[in-house]
């Protein structure tokens, strides 16, 4: 099921987005959240009519950098031995169709194109058997990257946590199983440029070792968010540029770069 979250009429609502053609879409409102169980309410609404918002709303977004191999090489960095985190605000979270805004304290901002995974209840300390069970879905993302400002701090609050510095979306698919997941063609491209094309199956640490990871140290809440690496292909984006995160089974993700104002 892909569950999306959106606004009409000034409501905000969660609903299931059903059809295969993208100008056929449609929303069936769900009754309540969808971190609990729920019941479609049969209204449906086209997609075409509504504004989609971040699927989730996270408490916390968890990232990991140098997941792949290539990337890691790529920007000069060594592979880590274990998995390497770092957080983005819940003030950098956009949704699809809205703007990152370009900020003034960069001159070279980058695209990440990354695999997302929603956590669907609280958790700590999960085993790796039972990491799956703490999954509620898949969506894309963007880890927007002021890249100078990345390399001349030590610390990288700045460079990837800044407002709209993390798009998600367009939604969650909650259908994807683990083994689905860890090998799904991951993709994006700048006006129509492909820019990036990895795998997921490329990742050093795979999905299973970062929330086993994560969760040894943090309780992680339903709507958190972990975003898994990028494969190689990082590069520059400049105002006006329109970027999309494309992954196999899931859908795209677009935005447009401004400058923020």
């Amino acid at each position: 099921m892909r569950i999306a979250r959106f606004s009409i009429d000034g409501n905000v609502a969660f609903g299931a987005v059903e059809g295969d053609r993208p100008d056929e879409l449609v929303l069936d409102i769900i009754k309540g959240i969808p971190f609990a169980d729920f019941e479609l309410s049969g209204t449906k609404v086209p997609l075409s009519k509504v504004r989609l918002l971040p699927p989730v709303l996270p408490n916390k977004v968890v990232a990991f950098g140098r997941n792949y191999a290539e990337h890691a090489k790529e920007l000069g960095n060594e592979v880590p031995d274990a998995p390497f985190a770092f957080f983005k605000p819940s003030t950098s979270v956009i949704g699809p169709g809205d703007e990152i805004q370009y900020p003034s304290f960069t001159e070279d901002l980058h695209h990440e194109a990354e695999l997302a995974v929603v956590i669907g209840r609280m958790c700590r300390e999960v085993p790796r058997e039972r990491v799956k069970d703490v999954i509620f879905g898949f969506t894309c993302a963007n880890d927007i990257t002021a890249r100078d400002v990345q390399k001349r701090e030590k610390q990288w609050a700045r460079a990837k946590g800044f407002d709209s510095s993390c798009p998600l979306g367009p939604w969650v698919e909650t259908d994807l199983d683990l083994a689905k997941a860890s090998d799904l063609t991951i993709q994006l491209t700048v006006n129509g440029e492909q820019r990036q094309l990895g795998r997921t199956s490329e990742m050093i640490h795979p999905i299973e070792d970062l929330i086993v990871n994560i969760s040894e140290a943090m309780t992680l809440l339903p709507g958190d968010v972990i975003l898994t690496g990028t494969p190689a292909g990082v590069g520059p984006l400049t105002v006006g540029d329109e970027v999309a995160v494309t992954i196999e089974g899931i859908g795209t993700l677009t935005n447009k770069v401004v400058k923020r104002g």
